[in-house]
């Protein structure tokens, strides 16, 4: 039986023991088998569904708890959370259902917010508050939600997220989150933080917390280093990167280019053929917020960074889009050539504030992007192949 013919986490899981390409681990069983309780009850409330329309219309009106309970996943990096979550989403029976990186998340909401805003000033809506709105919007497209590093480090995200999701919940929301920190430790040391204190309440009070202790980190068990992050800052490491670059857009002709979006410019330094150059400064110094990272790691097949220098306290604001952006190239398959002043693990050197726990997840995926798995399966090594 293949894995795709596996009908529960558990089985799905144990194929990929059996097949080798994960060792098993009984904490993963453990959250496995947890998982496979939450589809059984999704599977009962779709039936319920079915035998009872009408019922199941009085029960969605019902608004003190949902139906299912969701899961809060956080623990260390390269435990298999993304894993275990991703075989769980192939497995709900819903229609309506999404998987998301959390701050793809929030820019679609944010989107969303913009555009209701929009439409109130031109008088095509009486509803003033865009929240109610949005979460009926969000709910009609997907009412199992799936995020994947649920991290909160921006402001903006922190101010609407209890507001939004008591709307969501109200509304038969079911979330299955996974996060680097357990849920008391989000939005750590962040501006204004007792005002975003109301959302962890609410969010314990809709998900259980399931922390995943596992004995591994088979992201770094499975590393294999290429020459794409090149360390330290010196003449070797520039000739290498300009090197690379040549490398890489032979045949094309660099120019800079500037992308609109909404009004505001992202300035590229250099593009050729769907590859980008930057400098940390560029990036990181400049007020540049995740949206923008976003349309960047999708626009180009891979993106250059260089001069990444050694981040403090001092430059904790750059040290917040740096992980933005780390964050949108990964989930976008972005092929990284990166320049830096130390090894990933090294580039932050204060533990104090949010940006330490963040780091931590940071480091890790910068390690994985040099992996040969990623850059197999990155956009552009399969555009490449298709001969793009």
């Amino acid at each position: 039986m293949d894995i795709a013919d596996r009908i529960t986490v558990a089985e799905r899981y144990g194929a990929l023991v059996d097949s080798g390409e994960i060792e098993k681990d009984d904490a993963q069983v453990r959250l496995a088998a947890v998982l496979d309780s939450i589809l059984s009850e999704i599977r009962e409330r779709r039936l319920t569904k079915k035998s009872s329309h009408l019922g199941w219309l009085f029960a969605r009106k019902q608004q003190s708890q949902p139906s299912v309970r969701g899961l809060y996943i956080h623990g260390a990096v390269g435990r298999g959370k993304t894993m275990l979550m991703d075989l769980f989403y192939e497995q709900v029976a819903a229609q309506r259902k999404r998987r998301v990186h959390f701050h793809d998340f929030m820019a679609d909401v944010h989107e969303r917010i913009y555009k209701h805003r929009q439409a109130f000033k031109r008088r095509e809506t009486k509803q003033e508050d865009p929240i109610p709105p949005v979460a009926s919007q969000l709910i009609a497209d997907a009412w199992v939600l799936c995020f994947d590093e649920f991290s909160v480090t921006d402001i903006a995200d922190a101010m609407i997220l209890s507001r939004l999701f008591e709307q969501l919940f109200s509304r038969g929301c079911l979330l299955v989150a996974t996060s680097n920190v357990e849920p008391d430790d989000l939005y750590h040391n962040g501006l204004n933080r007792q005002l975003f204190v109301p959302f962890i309440d609410l969010l314990k009070s809709r998900v259980d917390v399931f922390n995943l202790d596992a004995k591994t980190d088979y992201r770094l068990e499975k590393l294999q280093q290429l020459p794409v992050y090149l360390s330290p800052l010196n003449d070797e490491t520039r000739i290498s990167i300009a090197k690379a670059w040549r490398d890489m857009t032979v045949g094309q002709i660099a120019h800079g280019h500037t992308i609109n979006v909404k009004g505001r410019q992202i300035e590229v330094p250099l593009e050729a053929g769907g590859i980008a150059r930057f400098s940390f400064d560029e990036l990181c110094a400049r007020p540049l917020a995740a949206s923008d990272y976003h349309i960047i790691a999708h626009r180009y097949h891979t993106v250059f960074v260089e001069n990444v220098p050694v981040m403090d306290e001092d430059r904790r604001n750059e040290a917040k889009r740096f992980i933005n952006l780390i964050d949108m190239l990964y989930d976008a398959g972005t092929r990284l050539f990166m320049s830096a002043a130390a090894l990933p693990e090294d580039l932050y050197v204060s533990m104090r504030g949010a940006e330490g726990f963040e780091f931590a997840r940071t480091a890790s995926r910068l390690f994985e992007m040099q992996s040969a798995d990623y850059i197999s399966a990155s956009r552009a090594v399969n555009l490449a192949a298709d001969g793009v």
